[in-house]
């Protein structure tokens, strides 16, 4: 009995396991980067992130990758853009099977049974058709200076088809864009010009406000230099002032404390000096009482002998005192007298010798008061001839004076020909001649008088001198 039991849980185990066993193979597990694909009697499932039993026979089951797929986008034919010019560009294209059900099921059905290369074979195509069409849109210049631009294009331009097949453009990326005319190298020359063209602008404009502003630290630096000096020198006079001051105040001090140290020893000297006169005059004032004690006791004894010589000088020295006094007076009174006299003489003498002096200055006055008149009345009535004189008197003197420039001249070179007697020597003497025959002339234009005239009227004068007639002045002289 009890191992029919045992056989037949055995036997109920084994069957356990063996079913256990079937359930295992028949069940099937999806990973979280793929999709299985369930198709059979039940209709096509599409299992993802979890678990699912395919019977055998019945259903099958097929793994479909939802992994990233990056590959190159690179046409082997040029590209033309809008300018006609032929490119060459180089991209890279990610795409994956979109996560929901239909987009894997369209994507089972369009590359379930392809390899991946004949699957991204064909994403490639459909992706270098695309970028033909959007390459022959732009410019040059936009495909090399905005490629994000290519790129969303890209992505907007192939959704519909990637959607289509189930997939989805995660992204998409420009590599290199090249040609073969130097197209792209030379487009950038102009702006390599204009940079550089900027640059060295930029950099002569930073070298000028360099220049600048290395002048105005410069001048900066100067004016600050020159406060500073001006400061410093402000300041050290302001120092040597101060310096004077407290050297001034110190002789202050000092002499105000020598004063009064001199003051404190004159003091204390002084203090000492009346300390010992003190003690001197109490020494002086014992011995004056010894000196005033011997005294009294000598007056004593010589008041008897002054009785006594008094009695002597009444009868001699008193006497013969008076009598000397007496002609002292008299002979002073006399001497009085005398140098009264002599004063009183001395004055006289002095008066009179003043009074004589004065006397003889007013008679010398008093002769040269009438000698100016007597010429003044000599004058008056000889006024022509005392002209005449005077002229004649004078006139060496102003030939000399009209002919003195020509003692001036250090040499004079006569040149004659010997057909003129007035050329030569003869000339200069006929010319001094001439310079004498015009001092009448000069006389007549200063004085206004006339040379004749006075000459006649000295003759009249002449003619009556020997006559003893008296001269008349002419009506002509005023």
């Amino acid at each position: 009995m009890f191992s029919t039991i045992a056989i037949v849980v055995g036997l109920s185990l084994l069957v356990i396991i063996l079913l256990a066993g079937m359930l295992a193979r028949l069940f099937r597990k999806a990973g979280p980067n793929e999709a299985i694909i369930v198709f059979g009697f039940r209709g096509p499932r599409v299992i993802k992130g979890h678990g699912t039993i395919v019977f055998p026979m019945i259903e099958n089951a097929r793994e479909l990758s939802l992994e990233l797929m990056s590959f190159d986008v690179a046409p082997q034919q040029d590209l033309y853009t809008k300018q006609g010019v032929a490119v060459t560009v180089e991209a890279v294209a990610q795409i994956k099977v979109k996560s929901d059900r239909e987009s894997i099921l369209t994507a089972a059905e369009q590359f379930l049974t392809k390899t991946p290369p004949q699957r991204e074979g064909l994403i490639r195509l459909v992706m270098e058709g695309h970028l033909r069409g959007i390459i022959g849109q732009l410019t040059v210049e936009q495909i090399v200076k905005e490629p994000e631009m290519v790129a969303d294009r890209m992505r907007a331009t192939c959704a519909s088809d990637m959607s289509k097949m189930g997939l989805e453009v995660v992204s998409f990326t420009i590599k290199e864009v090249r040609d073969k005319n130097e197209y792209i190298t030379n487009m950038g020359r102009p702006d390599i010009v204009r940079i550089k063209r900027d640059a060295d602008v930029a950099a002569a404009e930073a070298e000028r406000d360099t220049a600048i502003r290395r002048a105005v630290a410069l001048r900066e630096s100067a004016v600050a230099k020159a406060q500073a000096d001006q400061e410093r020198v402000v300041a050290e006079t302001a120092s040597l002032t101060r310096q004077a001051e407290a050297t001034r105040d110190l002789d202050i001090q000092k002499a105000s404390f020598n004063e009064q140290s001199r003051r404190q020893e004159a003091q204390a000297d002084k203090a000492y000096e009346l300390q010992t006169n003190i003690m001197q005059q109490k020494v002086v004032a014992e011995q004056v009482k010894i000196k005033q004690v011997e005294k009294e006791q000598q007056i004593k004894v010589e008041e008897a002998e002054i009785l006594r010589h008094e009695k002597e000088l009444i009868a001699t020295v008193i006497k013969q005192a008076e009598v000397d006094r007496q002609r002292v007076e008299t002979i002073a009174a006399a001497e009085k007298a005398r140098l009264i006299m002599e004063a009183e003489g001395r004055a006289a003498a002095i008066r009179a010798q003043g009074e004589a002096e004065a006397a003889v200055i007013f008679q010398k006055g008093e002769a040269e008061a009438k000698a100016m008149e007597i010429k003044a009345e000599a004058y008056q009535e000889w006024n022509q001839a005392a002209v005449v004189d005077r002229l004649i008197a004078n006139m060496a003197d102003v030939v000399r004076a009209m002919a003195e420039p020509l003692s001036k001249v250090e040499k004079i070179t006569v040149v004659s020909t010997g057909n003129d007697h007035a050329a030569g020597v003869n000339k200069i003497t006929g010319d001094m001649t001439t310079i004498a025959a015009q001092v009448p002339a000069l006389f007549e234009a200063l004085s206004g008088m006339d040379m004749r005239e006075l000459m006649t009227n000295v003759k009249t004068i002449r003619a009556r001198g020997n006559g003893s007639a008296t001269v008349q002045p002419s009506d002509n002289n005023n």
